[in-house]
């Protein structure tokens, strides 16, 4: 039996804001961070599993300082128990009653522990030999369901549906395995989108983006002036042309009125949808904003803190597209139940990406969407932005606008330190 001896934790920062690269209505100067975490066992095989938080600079100390915490309970303890039985270290972190109080199950605690437990089963994948989105997708419906925590959820999701789900899954499944390999699975640009840039840099990357890499949708930020908005939607539409996908993102910068009067003004330019239009956390307003935009679909997700939100908002029918993150909430098991939950709800989800590490980690759950939930990429694609892939030791790949589907056992985080370490930050 081995034992958890160590748990390393990387504050790492990159100067993003010096391009303007991620900067939007509400986040005008990211600096692109990861809290980076290493778990290390005494096993003869060697193998450690990672995990991270995103965020955009200041702060990610807080984070780093958080995940430390959570660490410490590790080592010591038994691995294989841990692994045999997720549901029970998600229950050790989770359901804490002191650790809780701090959320409870939202904010940096939360996020923490979906490193520490992303770490668990990036170390479970690579003891399988199988990429993370392969080892979801061929478990057993009712060892998965097992994982997860339905406390809250079953006005909405039952355990029996969710195994349900998953058993109509597997009809299938080897095809769509066979054909995510052979094609990858549809991604998005948001590359040219960014409100720092030129029109000249936002027109040239946004030919670039939809004719040479081969996407079909690409996204701009908007939200600050809507004279520059529309005149910066004219151009890009008439760059991509008539046939490519253009969608917004206000990134939660409206009050709900302004955002229905703004996003009006866009319906000329047949948008794919308009995105966090208002506060993550109104549900009412998102609703609100929804019915009086149609045909314009809402998207959100990115921010939302528990899959208690994303109960709530598919029970009031808050949003047309679905996003979620691949660190905002704790770990894999809050993930998969989310999808399970969209599935539920018939609503497509198209995951928030671009940052530090998040399109390698968000793609495995989109691909195990495909294989064992949904069984379908219609409407479906996962936002790309070209950040940080060379600090990766697996970096997504993308070929004719599709994500390639990673093969590495594991959960395809793990950063190449000798590269990144130049980026440690030194307070």
């Amino acid at each position: 039996m081995s034992r958890f001896t160590d748990v390393r934790v990387f504050d790492f920062r990159f100067p993003t804001s010096n391009t303007l690269s991620g900067s939007d209505a509400m986040n005008p100067d990211p600096d692109y961070s990861s809290a980076y975490v290493e778990v290390h066992t005494d096993a003869d095989d060697g193998v450690k599993g990672v995990g991270f938080v995103f965020t955009i600079g200041r702060g990610n100390d807080v984070v780093c300082k958080a995940i430390e915490s959570m660490g410490e309970r590790l080592v010591g303890m038994e691995v294989e128990p841990l692994l045999d039985d997720m549901k029970r270290a998600w229950d050790l972190f989770v359901h804490d009653s002191q650790l809780r109080w701090l959320g409870p199950e939202k904010g940096v605690e939360h996020m923490a522990i979906g490193a520490v437990l992303s770490a668990l089963w990036d170390i479970k994948a690579r003891r399988a030999g199988k990429p993370l989105w392969r080892l979801l997708a061929e478990m057993e419906p009712e060892e998965l369901v097992s994982t997860l925590d339905f406390r809250y959820m079953t006005d909405a999701l039952r355990p029996e549906e969710a195994v349900e789900i998953l058993e109509e899954g597997r009809k299938g499944r080897e095809e769509r395995i066979g054909r995510l390999l052979e094609t990858g699975y549809p991604g998005y640009s948001t590359a040219a989108g960014w409100l720092g840039y030129s029109d000249e840099k936002m027109v040239a990357l946004a030919r670039e983006e939809s004719r040479v890499k081969g996407f079909r949708q690409i996204k701009l930020k908007v939200g600050q002036n809507v004279d520059d908005d529309l005149r910066r939607l004219a151009l890009a539409r008439e760059a991509i042309g008539p046939d490519v996908r253009l969608a917004v993102d206000a990134n939660q910068v409206w009050d709900v009125p302004t955002a229905i009067e703004w996003i009006n003004r866009f319906h000329e330019f047949d948008l794919a949808w308009v995105e966090e239009p208002t506060s993550p956390d109104d549900v009412i307003g998102h609703a609100t904003i929804a019915r009086a935009i149609n045909p314009i679909p809402v998207a959100t997700g990115e921010q939302m803190q528990s899959r208690i939100m994303f109960k709530q908002y598919l029970q009031a029918n808050a949003f047309g597209i679905m996003q979620i993150d691949a660190t905002r909430v704790a770990g894999p098991q809050e993930i998969v139940l989310e999808y399970l939950l969209a599935r539920k709800f018939n609503k497509p989800v198209c995951p928030h990406a671009g940052g530090v590490g998040l399109c390698e980690a968000v793609c495995h759950f989109a691909m195990f969407d495909y294989v064992a939930v949904s069984g379908t990429t219609e409407g479906r694609m996962i936002e790309y932005v070209d950040n940080q892939h060379e600090h990766f030791v697996h970096p997504t790949e993308i070929r004719n606008g599709n994500y390639v589907a990673p093969t590495a056992p594991g959960n395809g985080t793990e950063m190449t330190l000798e590269t990144a370490e130049k980026y440690l930050y030194k307070g």
